[in-house]
């Protein structure tokens, strides 16, 4: 007795590719992808809720660590609370940024299956590598807040002077840190706009090249404005690592460029407002050879007549 196989189907990545899929299938797929999201989110919500405390502690590490911050009573970093739920509101809220990265993974792969079918291999390949360029970039600038945190603030209690009594309020010393911890890591993500500008063609790399005086003041600028002290450490350490960012971009788009050949054109080193060398050598042309005439044509054979139509049969017999 022969046992046959079955036919396993397309998969649904398979088929929203070759749009094949109707459009409430992709609905569908898309309510099942947001449920899968949202039940990670709530899980890893659960978690952060668990951890919210310690990453409280690890975000006042910055102001605790100076000796302005001491209650001269307990010995103990103090921080001020104005309402009697905010510490846990102010837990939620961290518990809610906590179990966002937790779940990660998951609820970035539920919209990357759901947008990829419409992208082609390529554009797939590309979006593989910004990804896993996004994540340590975002790291290496929250890195960098954190430690213009520190000096930003002992910059700040210091000017103060001995007189004033500094107590901070939690909620808002919480928001300054994760606000800038926000806009250090979301800069950090500039040299992959860079990268696409040249992958996709829209930007050689001589071009950007030629952009750096105005890619420097900008950094400069965008610095001078997050960083939270106007003392120029924190806006110097930001903009000098934007710029190292910038000039990297611009190498990995030199070898880009030289891979695929680009600048290797007739009039690729030409500027738009010059004129394109002209050959004028006077070469001389050489007199033709002479033509033979053609044999004359022969006479058409007269056309024989055709036979008459037998009228006994129609056009179907």
């Amino acid at each position: 007795m022969a046992f046959g196989l079955k036919k396993r189907g397309q998969s649904s990545f398979a088929r929203a590719a070759d749009g094949s899929m109707t459009l409430i299938e992709h609905i569908r797929e898309l309510r099942n992808r947001l449920f899968r999201a949202s039940l990670a989110i709530l899980v890893g919500f659960g978690f952060g809720i668990w951890l919210a405390e310690p990453v409280r502690v690890l975000l006042s590490k910055p102001y605790c660590d100076l000796p302005q911050s001491f209650d001269a009573a307990t010995g103990k970093c103090k921080f001020v609370q104005l309402g009697v739920a905010d510490v846990f509101l102010l837990n939620l809220k961290i518990g809610l940024w906590v179990g966002l990265i937790i779940a990660a993974p998951i609820w970035l792969y539920q919209l990357w299956a759901f947008i990829a079918p419409g992208l082609h291999r390529h554009e797939r390949r590309y979006a593989y590598v910004f990804t896993a360029l996004a994540a340590p970039l975002f790291a290496a600038g929250a890195v960098l807040a954190f430690f213009v945190t520190t000096k930003g603030l002992e910059f700040l209690l210091d000017i103060s002077g001995d007189d004033i009594a500094t107590n901070l309020e939690v909620t808002r010393y919480i928001s300054f840190v994760t606000n800038l911890i926000l806009l250090f890591g979301v800069a950090f993500e500039f040299p992959l706009i860079v990268l696409m500008l040249n992958f996709v063609g829209l930007a050689s790399a001589k071009r950007l090249l030629s952009w750096w005086r105005v890619a420097v003041f900008v950094f400069f600028a965008f610095s001078a404005v997050v960083t939270p002290t106007p003392d120029p450490f924190g806006m110097t350490a930001l903009a000098i690592c934007l710029c190292a960012l910038y000039f990297a971009a611009v190498g990995v788009a030199f070898i880009n460029d030289k891979r695929r050949g680009r600048g290797r054109e007739v009039y690729a080193g030409i500027a738009d407002d010059e004129v394109s060398p002209l050959d004028l050598s006077d070469e001389p042309v050489p007199a033709g050879g002479r033509i033979e005439a053609s044999e004359p044509i022969g006479a058409p054979e007269p056309v024989v007549a055709p036979k008459p139509i037998e009228r006994r049969y129609d056009d179907m017999t």
